[in-house]
């Protein structure tokens, strides 16, 4: 007979004493952690001992972790864009809050990409690479603002979806959400029919998250073996350049703006919403860690109504580092490498750009879209795209990383703005295992004019 274990104290909701685990729970972010340096290893391990089956497993691993990623995304951002914009009905001074999201979202996009040009003109990341334009290639798809502009509209409701053509996706669910609130109360049984598959689709989502340690390996370990460290060196720039202009950013402009613009503790922020930036940056994908942004958001004090609606919108649409720093600093490095000098002109044009063309990203992963937009915008050789896909993987967890950062700042800053922030969940935010499961969606009473949205428990 096996020797029994201490009695644990009975939880006060369930009257039953919680069952021991048998061994201690690792934290997602040292399975995060491990799954990395596995990753370099068994990439280094491939490559160096040129094992074809090794290489092969770990390409096929990150490949499958992305593909699960992306086969959510198109319902989850039709329905989570559609679902929230009906949620407004339910907010005081929808239509205020709305443009004030969209004008910060602007705001921090400009100051992003004075950054990364700022960072760029300093540094010259093109310069001494050894890198010529022959090293370059046309990417299979590029981007154009007629292509942009007339790709919203699609040419029917199937081909968005299979083709995860996110931009169009975005146009319909809001034209969707927009109808439904026009119908009022007829549209009710199938406004629930959508809040009940959106939680569905953040529910399989949640398992695809909890995946993420061996993703993480995967990719790591793809790019290591697909182009090994020498490539780091001619890039050493370059990578920095947009590390660096990234953590400006996220631990300089928007500690700033939290703390002199909305009065609340920047420490505090980091600390509720580290889950989804871990996530951020492993995953690559804005629209993938979307359900945990909306959870630290959630969390952080932001009225749910108002949490639904800001959170998609910036997923689709806020893209500080996929659409700012990055093309900023990839148009300098394209230009110095094919021997083409930009202009004030260019520099203010690459602001319009990358302020303006944001949504040509859409959350997904990676920002070749975007490169190719303000590469063509600028007369630059589409060519130079190719130069930048090899270090894309490397470059790209910390571009997802800063933002998603900003997607959670801003409704957080305009909450605060607008006093509807609930401060006491804001000061008892934690950062919370990503191992736990979500709370269901439900639909959210509307607070009180006068008090803020309770924060979820």
């Amino acid at each position: 007979m096996s020797p029994t274990s201490p009695q644990s104290p009975a939880s006060p909701a369930t009257g039953r004493a919680p069952r021991a685990r048998r061994f201690p729970r690792v934290p997602f972010w040292a399975q995060i952690l491990t799954g990395l340096v596995l990753g370099v290893l068994l990439g280094w391990l491939a490559r160096s001992a040129d094992i074809a089956w090794l290489g092969s497993g770990l390409e096929r691993i990150g490949d499958l972790f992305v593909q699960l990623l992306k086969l959510a995304v198109a319902p989850l951002v039709f329905f989570a864009i559609a679902i929230s914009i009906t949620k407004l009905r339910d907010v005081s001074n929808a239509a205020r809050l709305a443009s004030r999201t969209l004008l910060w979202f602007l705001a921090t996009s400009l100051v992003a990409v004075a950054i990364g040009l700022t960072i760029g003109l300093l540094t010259n990341p093109g310069a001494g690479t050894g890198l010529t334009p022959e090293d370059g290639g046309r990417p299979e798809n590029s981007g154009s603002w007629l292509d942009f502009l007339t790709g919203i509209v699609p040419s029917d409701v199937i081909t968005p979806f299979t083709e995860l053509k996110v931009l169009q996706i975005v146009f319909m669910a809001a034209v969707a959400g927009v109808a439904a609130l026009k119908m009022g109360e007829r549209a009710a049984p199938l406004l629930a029919v959508g809040e009940s598959v959106l939680a569905l689709l953040q529910k399989a989502l949640w398992w695809v998250i909890r995946l993420a340690p061996i993703g993480t390996l995967g990719l790591i370990g793809k790019a290591i073996n697909e182009y090994g460290w020498d490539l780091l060196g001619q890039y050493a720039t370059f990578t920095v350049d947009v590390y660096v202009g990234c953590l400006l950013v996220m631990f300089g402009v928007y500690p700033l703006l939290l703390g002199l613009v909305g009065r609340v503790s920047p420490f505090q922020f980091f600390r509720g919403a580290w889950p989804a930036i871990q996530l951020a940056f492993v995953s690559r994908s804005s629209v993938g860690t979307m359900p945990v942004t909306q959870k630290v958001v959630e969390r952080l004090g932001v009225p749910r109504e108002y949490a639904s609606f800001a959170v998609p919108f910036g997923a689709t649409t806020k893209m500080d580092g996929c659409a700012a720093i990055y093309p900023a600093l990839a148009a300098i490095f394209v230009a110095e490498i094919f021997g083409v000098t930009l202009g004030v002109q260019d520099y203010l044009l690459i602001a319009f750009v990358s302020v303006i063309g944001s949504a040509a990203t859409a959350g997904l992963t990676g920002a070749t879209v975007m490169t190719t937009l303000t590469l063509s915008t600028l007369g630059l050789p589409l060519e130079g795209v190719g130069l930048l896909l090899a270090i894309d993987p490397i470059l790209d967890m910390m571009r997802t990383a800063t933002n998603v950062t900003g997607q959670a700042v801003v409704p957080v800053l305009v909450s605060a703005r607008e006093r509807i922030l609930d401060t006491d969940a804001f000061d008892a935010a934690r950062s919370f295992d990503l191992d736990e499961e979500p709370e269901p969606s439900r639909p959210a009473q509307p607070a009180p004019a006068s008090s803020p949205a309770p924060a979820p428990a």
